[in-house]
Formats: C-alpha cells, structure tokens, sequence
C-alpha cells in the first residue's frame, strides 16, 4: 500500500559495508529509529570480527513468544516484525563470531505504536473542513487526521479522541482521508482511506432596502452552486419567507417600514448537498413621518420651529428648508436658525435609518419680512443731477429712499421702482439708505451710502521737473474728493497716477517728450473729466557713446548717438590728476591736450532748456604711453650695440628698432636698455622706439640716426723696410675712412696715420729684437680710435742693429 509514508511489513534489511564506517568500536551502541504497532527498525555501531547480528524483540509485560531476526556482519541496521501493538519490548542486539560466540551485545527499550483505528464516517457542514469519526483504540494518546488530495495537497492535524474535524479547506473539493494513532512509540499505520467532499461555501450577501416596504439582497454566484436558498425572518415575529432560486437576486416586499429583518442563505451542489449558510440583518426604512407644523420663534429672525410625529425604526429626523438650511434631531422637534429675510420657507421632515432616508413629508410654507436692499449707488451722469438706485428686493411691495446731505438737508422718496432723483451740489457729501416693505412689515435698516458729488477741479496745478523723468504735480485739495488722478499724455502714451495726498510724481516717462498733465480730482464714483490740462517736457534724453578714437598723442575724438530733438551736449574726460571736456550740438567733437600715459573716464551729457540729461554710460579710454625723453646708441663691437633709454611714464615694454637699406636690428623688452646684435659697420641706422602699455597701447617714439662705426680692416700684415723702418699694410672697407696703426711692445710702443684712401703707413726707428701687437682701426667722425678691431702679433728679429726678419705669431682679440 502507497501512502505519504511508507511503513515496513517484511523484514527490510539495510546492508552497510564495514568500509562505510567512521570507526569500528568494540562495545556496541544501540537506537530504535523507526516505530510501528508491529515493527521496529533499530540501528547498532559495528563490531570488528563480526560475521554476523542477531536482533531480539522480547515484550517486557507480557507472555508472547520473542521474535528474532538475524543479518551478516556487513550491516549495522536491520528490522523486527510481527511485534504486538501498544507493547513495550526490550529489544537487544548481539555481535558473533563464525562459531556463533557472543562477541559484544547491546539492549534498550521501545514500545510499538496503538493499533491502526477505522473510521467509521467523514462528512461535510462547513466549506472549509470535514468531521471524522472513527473507533478509538487501547493505549492512544491521541491521533492524527490525515487529508489528501489528487493534486498534491497533504495534511495532518492532531486530535485527542473522535469525533475530529480537519480544518483549513478548500470548498467543495474531494479529499482522501485516514486517521493514525499515537502514543510514547509513535504513531500506527494509516487507516484504511475514506473519501469525502468539502461542501459549498456560503454566497455573500449584499442587502438594501430602496424603499420603506423593500428589501433587495444580491451575491455573487458560487462556483458550483446550481440553487440558492433564501430565509427571511421579521424580526420579534415569527413570519418568515423561504424561497429558492437559481438566480443571484432576490427582492422581498410589501414589508414593515423601519422593521428589521434576517436574511438567511446557503447554495447547493449538484448532488443536492447543502453548502454553508450565512445569516445578515437587514432594517427597512423607516415610514414618512406625519403632521408637520411649522412656526416662527418668539423675535424677528430668531429661528423656525419645526413639529412632526415620530415613526417607527427611526433613528434620526431632518428638516429641509427650500432655502438650503436644516436641522436634525432624535426627538419630534428642531429649529431652523438663523432665519433670513426675505424668504418664502418650504419645509419637509424626512426620518432615517441605516438603511436610509424615507420619503419626505408633506411641504409646509412660511414667508418672512422683507431684506434690505442689497446694492444701493448713487449715479451724477451730469453735474448737479444725481439719481439713487438699488437692486430689486424680493416678496416687496414698496420702497423708501431717505437722503441727507451733510448741511443737514433732507429729502425723501417713496416708490414701487429701484431708482429715485435728487439735486446734488458739486463737493458735497450725501448719506443715503434705503427700506423695503411688504405685508410683514419692513426690512432692517440697510447700508447707509456715503456718496460725495464730483468734486471742482483744482486751480493751483503745479508742475515741476524733478529728475530726468520725473514729473512731480502738486495742487491744493478740493471739497469732496476722495481720490485724484493725475494722467500725463504724450501721444499715445499714457502715464497714471492715483493718490489721496494733493501730489503725485510721474516716474519712468520718456525723456525729451512735451507732456500733458491733467488733475481729476474723484470721488468713489466718479472723476471731474473737465479739468484743464496743463504742458511740461521731460529733460533730454542721456546720449549714449559710440565711439571714442584717440587722433594723435593729445587729441581725443568723442561720437555718440541721441535721441534728441535738439540739445547741446557737453563731453568729459576725467582722470586723476586732470579733466577735460568739449561740446557740441552735434552728435561728436574733440577733446585736445590729453596726457599720454593716462586712463580717462569719458561721459556725455545732453541740455535743453528743460533741464539735463543723465550722463551717458562711461567709456574708459587708455590713451598711448609717452615716449621716454632721452635715447642713446653705443656700439660695443663692431656688430653689436647697447641702445639706453629713460623710462616712460605708462609704458610696461618697449619695442627697440635699428633700421636701414642693408639689414635691421630689433629688441622687445620690459627693460630701459637693450643690447641689439647683427649691427652692420659702415651704416646709417633710424632709430625709434615704441611704447607698449600693459593692455596693448602703442606710442611710437622715432630719434636722431646712428651711424656705425668703419668697418675694421682685414688682411693686417707687418712688413721690414729700410733703416729699421716697419710698414703696417692692411686690407680697408668700402668708403672713405682714416686709418691709424699702433704697434705695442715691451719696450716702446708706436703709432703711425695713414692718409685718406691709403691702406698703409710706415714706422721707424723701431727696435728690434720684440714682438708687437698690430692693430689697425678706423677713426670716427669725431676723430675718435675704434676700440674692438683685432690684434695680430709679430716677433720682429734684429739683424747686427737694424731690423731683421718680421715674423707672423697670430691673432688674439680686443683686451
């Protein structure tokens, strides 16, 4: 037999090789694992030298036999069968040899589990579990009910004796079910199986009761549901309904008004089984209460008393006016407050319940006295003339409109309509109220409107320019108004200003626009549209700089733009030490004698004779670094030259140049002086200078020419001549240039000139016997020795006393 559990019938033999053991011991030790009413599995340590285990069940309380089962040495589990149920065995376990000798041996108690019950039956009352009874039996301490399904599901639940009801189910569903008991040694065999079905769960009911004598109950439908059963009890009666229908609906009248009622209900399934039943309460609502009267309270405005009987299964009354108010209340009474005028009261008085409201009573009509006006105004449509006007008041007979003015005079009007005319003085206050009439008397006192006539215009008007494009207007106050405005028009432009005080600035208006201003003094109805206007132009409007050109070193040209009609404007040139300024009716002119070097902030500013202009935005103008005042050339070689300058006042570096028709020199530093190679000897040099500022300003600074020095002669060479006589022969430059010789020695030293165009000259009477120093230079325009030629050495022999051989030593440069 197949079940969750499988439970052993045979002798079930559990091999286990001695390999599998952790470590072989030589005591055994013993455990009981599985437990039946008729079997037991127990499980042993093995023994070493064990051919085999003999397994004896032998019942500690009774006469039965023993039972023996026996397996090889290889196991260490093996299984007792045929054992008496709700027994208690000592159960013992012995190791032996090949010779069938005891080795070692174990023993401990266990009892076998109660005998397996029978259910005697299973059935269904409830959608979600099923009773089980079944015979009890010796020795069980309890017992477990089993449930299964076809689809897997699987429960257990412990009861102590029969009946026993598994819960947790689902509805209408088939489950298989056996019981098992229980005691110390564990639990039986399952019984045999039993099935039953889970009945119908109960539809869930949804009541209302639309009217007094109704009651509807609706559900959904229940899945396998094929009839419903419907019960209707009143409540404190015995009456009741019982009606089936396959339908999910079902409505009951001709009922008690607000009387309560149960509503029982269960489905059936196909097999006429009956699924669970539920049951609800449901009141009707209740009837329409009767005799309903309707009264004022004691006082005006005070409240409305509302009387009517009380019905049964009521629990609450309201009282509904047509005008929206109501009140409510448990008992027969309540009071609509607070009453308003002017209202014609439609009362109904409705009962409640749960279950809702009853119909509403029969109407009841009350009219109260008349409301105030609600809008009353006063119109001038011509000066002099007013008329005073109201809305329309409802259930009103008649009107009265009192007017006083605040002299003291006064004046009535009695009249059907909504308006009524009266003289009015210009400036003069009326207080005005109006009452309204009917067969219940009259209205409370309604507002009282203070109303002043259209006030005369000021004559005292003063306009004045008080900013570039500020008008400010100021009068004196006038009888009767409240308010003035005052409107400057300039074309299609239109600027307005209201205030109480008798002044007003116009701010933000265009500048250099002739504007006109006109005073309306008003009240809070009206203005005095007939004042006289009165003209003022704007100042003229701040130009705007386009452009700022520096012509030369001192000369600043100044454009702008303008909006202007005509203006004369003035331009300003501000630095720190010193300013300057030009003017012109124009849109430029020029600013003359700036400082070089110098950071100036430029603005121009427009007048008229309506006054002047905001200055226009400025515009910073860096004008060019001034040229240092002294500059000088030296040559240093004959191809290079320092060239040394004063430092100039805005200058952060200078750009040095040298140039002429054969080559150029140029040097770009922050310094005041500069050391300029690749100078070409025998040349004419411009020389300028340009002064940079630290944001890229430029100055340039031109001097005097410089001129090179003669180029120095090549080919230097020593010849003797006759009578200790040494000629110095060279190899001169283009152009035409004296020439001087000096010979340094030891001893003495010589110099000879040559002429215009030679390229030699002699020296005598020289001695012998040293070694000179040649050096040949041209002079200068001055007359001055060019200093940086090279020296060429010779070693000059002597021949008894003259001069002997003249020998070449080489070259060496300028000391």
């Amino acid at each position: 037999m197949e079940s969750k559990y499988l439970y052993l019938t045979n002798i079930v033999l559990l091999i286990i090789t001695v390999s599998q053991i952790c470590a072989a011991q030589n005591d055994i030790t013993l455990s009981v694992f599985t437990v039946t009413s008729k079997s037991m599995t127990v499980r042993w340590s093995g023994h070493t030298g064990a051919s085999s285990y003999k397994i004896t069940a032998t019942p500690k309380n009774s006469p039965e036999p023993s039972v023996f089962a026996q397996v090889s040495g290889s196991t260490v589990m093996g299984s007792v069968n045929s054992l008496s149920p709700n027994t208690v065995y000592r159960v013992r376990v012995e190791a032996m040899d090949n010779a069938v000798n005891v080795l070692s041996s174990a023993e401990t108690e266990e009892t076998t589990a109660p005998e397996v019950p029978v259910i005697v039956q299973a059935y269904s009352k409830h959608s979600d579990s099923i009773i089980v009874e079944f015979g009890q039996v010796i020795g069980a301490t309890g017992y477990i009910l089993r449930a299964e399904t076809d689809d897997g599901f699987f429960s257990e639940t412990a009861v102590q004796n029969s009946p026993g009801t598994v819960i947790n189910l689902q509805p209408y569903t088939q489950y298989t079910l056996s019981v098992m008991s229980v005691n110390s040694g564990g639990r039986s065999q399952p019984s045999l199986p039993m099935p039953a079905r889970s009945v119908l769960v109960a539809p869930q009911l949804n009541s209302s009761s639309p009217s007094s004598d109704i009651i509807v109950v609706s559900w959904n439908p229940v899945d396998q549901a094929v009839l419903y059963t419907l019960c209707l009890i009143m409540e404190g009666s015995d009456t009741r309904v019982k009606l089936n229908t396959s339908e999910t609906n079902m409505t009951f009248s001709a009922l008690e008004p607000g009387t309560t009622y149960s509503i029982k209900a269960n489905a059936w399934d196909p097999d006429g089984i009956q699924g669970d039943d539920i049951t609800i309460s449901q009141i009707t609502r209740p009837p329409v209460p009767g005799a309903v009267l309707v009264q004022l309270m004691p006082g005006r405005s005070v409240g409305l008393e509302v009387f009517w009987m009380q019905v049964q299964g009521a629990d609450s009354y309201i009282a509904l006016s047509s005008t929206g108010q109501n009140c409510s209340s448990l008992d027969a009474y309540c009071v609509i407050s607070p009453l308003s005028c002017g209202q014609n009261h439609t009362v109904t008085v409705t009962a409640s319940n749960e279950a809702g409201p009853s119909e509403p009573s029969n109407p009841e009509d009350l009219l109260t006295f008349p409301c105030s006006p609600e809008l009353v105004w006063i119109e001038e449509p011509t000066a002099g003339n007013c008329s005073v006007m109201w809305s329309e008041v409802s259930w009103v007979d008649y009107y009265i409109a009192y007017v006083k003015r605040d002299d003291g005079l006064e004046e009535q009007c009695n009249t059907t309509g909504t308006t009524c005319q009266f003289n009015c003085i210009c400036g003069y206050t009326y207080l005005t109220t109006v009452f309204a009439y009917n067969q219940a008397g009259s209205s409370p006192p309604g507002q009282v409107l203070n109303y002043t006539t259209i006030p005369c215009c000021p004559e005292d008007v003063f306009v004045s320019l008080i900013s570039t494009e500020t008008l400010e207007i100021s009068w004196s106050s006038v009888r009767g108004a409240e308010i003035y405005e005052t409107i400057a028009a300039d074309g299609p432009e239109r600027i307005h200003c209201s205030d109480t005080a008798p002044v007003c600035a116009l701010s933000d208006l265009t500048c250099d626009s002739l504007y006109s201003v006109v005073v309306r003094p008003c009240n809070d109805i009206q203005c005095n549209n007939t004042c006289v206007p009165h003209t003022r132009r704007t100042a003229p409007c701040a130009p705007e700089i386009q452009n700022v050109t520096q012509v030369d070193s001192s000369t600043v040209q100044v454009s702008w733009t303008s909006a202007n009609t005509q203006a004369n404007y003035t331009v300003l040139a501000m630095s720190r030490t010193d300013d300057f300024s030009c003017s012109s009716t124009g849109t430029s002119c020029t600013i003359s004698n700036v400082t070089c070097g110098a950071t100036y902030d430029i603005s121009t500013t427009a007048f008229t004779e309506a006054g002047r202009s905001l200055p226009s935005y400025s515009v910073p103008l860096e004008t060019g670094p001034c040229c240092p005042d002294t500059l000088s050339v030296e040559q240093m070689t004959q191809a290079m030259t320092n060239v040394v300058w004063s430092p100039a006042i805005g200058a952060h570096s200078y750009v040095t140049s040298l140039t002429s028709p054969r080559g150029h020199a140029k040097c770009h530093t922050m310094d005041t002086h500069c050391l300029m190679g690749c100078i070409t000897c025998n040349t004419h040099y411009n020389v300028s200078l340009e002064a940079i500022s630290i944001t890229g300003h430029k100055t340039q600074c031109n001097y005097h020419g410089f001129s090179s020095s003669g180029c120095c002669p090549s080919s230097v060479k020593l010849y003797r001549m006759a009578n200790n006589t040494l000629r110095v022969y060279w190899r001169s430059s283009p152009g035409l240039y004296n020439y001087t010789a000096d010979l340094y020695g030891t001893r003495s030293n010589y110099t000879c000139n040559a002429e215009q165009g030679s390229n030699s000259c002699d020296v005598a009477e020289i001695l012998c016997g040293e070694v000179y120093t040649v050096v040949v230079a041209p002079l200068t325009q001055d007359g001055s020795k060019v200093t940086f030629c090279s020296r060429r050495l010779y070693s000059v022999s002597c021949s008894g006393n003259s001069v002997g051989m003249v020998i070449y030593r080489g070259r060496r440069s300028v000391d």
